[in-house]
Parts: structure tokens; sequence; C-alpha cells
């Protein structure tokens, strides 16, 4: 199977993004970080948002239906990408929207696990296919989207060399650590690993791999397990990476990890604003990545 199917999750709170820069952003700039969901922030030519460029390379890669998770209250992905609920037109793919709605109790939406549940539920018609699932705030590559969509196994994520991503050691280190099979698939996925275990992953391994959160679902197969996953006891979120875990133990699928080493362009945070601006620029004349 290799249905152009796409969720891009967009519907974060992104506390990070309120917290002010250790540099001057200008007016127009923060007065964005204030109202946009962070993938909606002009920091493109002509002040496209980096969502414009994800979008780009998931087209290049054979993507044809999108669907992004919004907030209920933001108003910036629909003005941009159209007002309709379903299959806006856009550069060669149709964009329909999803809303995380914040459950009652709460100030802030339920994780990522919930996001994707929340997406699925608006689409009954992709039961039985293939899609991809990623976060909003990273540029991922056509080269990331394309080995997902073609690839032959019925779930898969991709598997980052922790070498290739050119950020500092500090946040290299937080990033969530994959263990592998000898056949390649997901033994474990550790969220926040201490020193000592990303020590004895490289020297099982040879190397650490790490999760950038883009994967690839049978819908039928993940679908029980969004739905039954539990929030988390410390970070208080229904998390996808739980929700996989549960699908492994289950025995109802398996996931394959695809390693590849390159850097993925992040927006966690007001400081990664001019980073991101200075390398869309070095892009917006040559290739997409």
């Amino acid at each position: 199977m290799n249905e152009g199917n796409l969720v891009i999750l967009a519907g974060g709170a992104a506390s990070r993004m309120k917290v002010p820069a250790s540099v001057t952003l200008g007016a127009d700039l923060e007065g964005q970080a204030d109202r946009k969901t962070k993938a909606m922030i002009g920091l493109g030519v002509d002040g496209r948002p980096l969502m414009d460029y994800l979008l780009e390379n998931a087209v290049a890669a054979g993507y044809t239906d999108t669907v992004i998770v919004v907030s209920p209250e933001d108003r910036s992905v629909r003005a941009h990408y159209g007002a309709r609920e379903r299959d806006n037109p856009y550069r060669g793919m149709e964009i329909s929207y999803a809303v995380q709605e914040v459950p009652a109790g709460r100030s802030k939406p339920a994780g990522t696990a919930d996001a994707l549940l929340q997406a699925l539920r608006t689409r009954p018609d992709w039961a039985g296919q293939q899609f991809t699932v990623c976060n909003s705030d990273n540029l991922y590559s056509r080269a990331a989207f394309e080995l997902l969509r073609t690839t032959n196994a019925e779930c898969a994520m991709i598997d980052y060399d922790r070498e290739g991503l050119l950020f500092s050691r500090e946040r290299i280190e937080a990033f969530a650590v994959i263990v592998t099979n000898p056949d390649g698939t997901l033994r474990t996925i550790t969220e926040k690993p201490d020193a000592a275990h990303i020590a004895q992953t490289r020297e099982a391994t040879g190397r650490v791999g790490v999760s950038m959160n883009i994967w690839r679902f049978v819908f039928d197969r993940i679908l029980p397990f969004l739905e039954a996953v539990p929030y988390h006891p410390l970070r208080k979120e229904k998390e996808l990476p739980t929700a996989v875990m549960m699908m492994l133990g289950a025995g109802t699928a398996s996931v394959q990890t695809i390693p590849l080493r390159e850097h993925v362009p992040d927006l966690t945070s007001r400081n990664d604003i001019a980073d991101l601006q200075r390398y869309l620029k070095n892009i917006a004349t040559g290739p997409r990545p």
C-alpha cells in the first residue's frame, strides 16, 4: 500500500513558544508568535509559514490527502489553506481539518495520541488504509516523507541518527531514543532518556537513533490503541509513543524503523525563529530539502 494520506499535528498548546526569546524578533514576529499556531508564523520568503514548506515536501513525495489537526481557537491555518472543512486544494493535494478540543477540566489539549485520534475520527474513509503522521513544527524532508509513503511495511517510523542533527547536545539528548530488534523493527522507545540509557544504546548498536515523531500506520491497527491510551502519570498527556508501545505489546502489528541521517529543522520556541528564517532563506532559490 502507498496511499498518499497524511496527518499533520498542529493543535498543541505551544506553551514554549509563548516564552520571550533571548533575541529581539521585532513587533510583527512577536505578535504572530503570540496569536498563531507556530507552524503558521511567517518565517519564509515573503512571509511564508513553515507549514508551506512542509506541505511542499509532502506533495513532492506523493501525498495527496492531508488532515491538519488544529486547535479550536486558531484561525490562521484555515485563513491560509481554505475555509472548507474538507478538500481545500493546495498545490496538488487536498487539505481537510480536524479540531482537537480541550477536554473538560483541562487547560490544554490531551496530547499527540488524542490529536491523531481526532484526525482519524474525521476520516472513516481511510479505514484499512495507510497514512503518515508528523508534527507541524518540524521541517521533514521530501526523502523522509517518501521513505514512509513507499515502504512495504504496514507500520514504520523514521529512525534519525543523532549525529546528523545540528541542535545543541543538550537538546539532542532530550529526544526519545529508539532501540530496535535484530530485524530492524521497533523494540522500545524511551522518552527523556538518561545518559546511561543513551550510552547503552550506542554500545549495542554503534549509533543512537532518535524519534522526531514521524510515523506510518495502518488506520485499523493503531486506532484501538489511540482510543485506549492512558494519560502519562507525570506529563498528563496521551502520548503517541505510548499508544505505539501498546500496539506492539498486543502483538497486532510491528513497526519497521527506517534509518536516516539528516537534520530536521525544528520550531519549538521563539529562540528557533531566527535559525528557521536563515534556513528557509538559504533554500529559497534551490531545491526543497
